[in-house]
């Protein structure tokens, strides 16, 4: 099979898989029914506060979207763990690397592209209720953070499909990212903000704020992010080489 024709087949696998493609709407969905809920009820009350990032507070709902990005990366590898797919997968692709460099860039692009409309979505669509407290993309910072919360979508999703690979488990990686991204990795922020600052979500989540405080700035942060992704994906890679189908 040629590599077009991998990716086609993988793309078949993501669009009839329903818990792989939900996954991957509830990104958006689930960002922007924040996003309504949340500035439609106290946006404008946090904006009073004068200490608040408004640029970082415009994308609060990415911190739910991002489990839903998990959950895609996780859902869309584990589906070969199932009943024996693997093998059928390899019987009709028996290059492994092509099978796998097919899967993590149709899940990366993906991702990539859902995470940009979410981001931009979100940002947008939360601004309508800020009144005189909204601002725009023009705003310094806001344009880098639309951009950056796209990407950092998608890098959370391919960490999420390197981990499911090696652990050949979708509940294992689950199990263990969403306990850290939604509690583990602020106990380490209130325990040692500097270590916090290298973890794979608050690295990431630096490009959102107007103004990161630290000695980690937006763009290195998410380098940080992306370098945790790319240590799953190889992981990853060395288990579908070297492990029995």
């Amino acid at each position: 099979m040629s590599t077009t024709d991998v990716l086609r087949s993988e793309w078949i696998k993501i669009r009839s898989v329903r818990a792989v493609s939900g996954s991957l709407m509830a990104v958006f969905l689930v960002t922007l029914a924040v996003t309504l809920l949340a500035f439609a009820t106290v946006g404008q009350a946090e904006a009073e506060n004068g200490d608040t990032d408004l640029v970082f507070g415009a994308f609060y709902a990415l911190n739910f979207g991002q489990i839903a990005a998990i959950s895609f990366g996780a859902t869309a590898l584990s589906s070969e763990y199932l009943n024996g797919a693997l093998r059928i997968s390899l019987a009709a692709v028996p290059r492994r690397d092509l099978l796998y460099a097919a899967k993590m860039t149709l899940i990366g692009v993906l991702a990539l592209v859902v995470g940009f409309a979410t981001s931009f979505t979100a940002f947008l669509v939360g601004q309508l209720f800020m009144g005189k407290y909204a601002i725009g993309l023009g705003e310094p910072g806001a344009l880098r953070a639309a951009f950056g919360g796209g990407i950092y979508l998608a890098l959370m999703a391919l960490f999420a499909a390197g981990l499911t690979v090696l652990l050949r488990s979708a509940v294992a990686v689950l199990s263990l990212l969403i306990p850290f991204v939604l509690i583990v990795s602020f106990v380490v922020g209130d325990i040692a903000s500097g270590v916090a600052l290298y973890l794979p979500d608050r690295a990431g989540q630096l490009v959102l704020h107007q103004n990161p405080e630290g000695s980690v700035g937006p763009w290195e942060g998410l380098a940080v992010t992306a370098g945790w992704a790319g240590l799953a994906l190889l992981a990853g890679w060395w288990a579908m080489r070297r492990r029995d189908a």
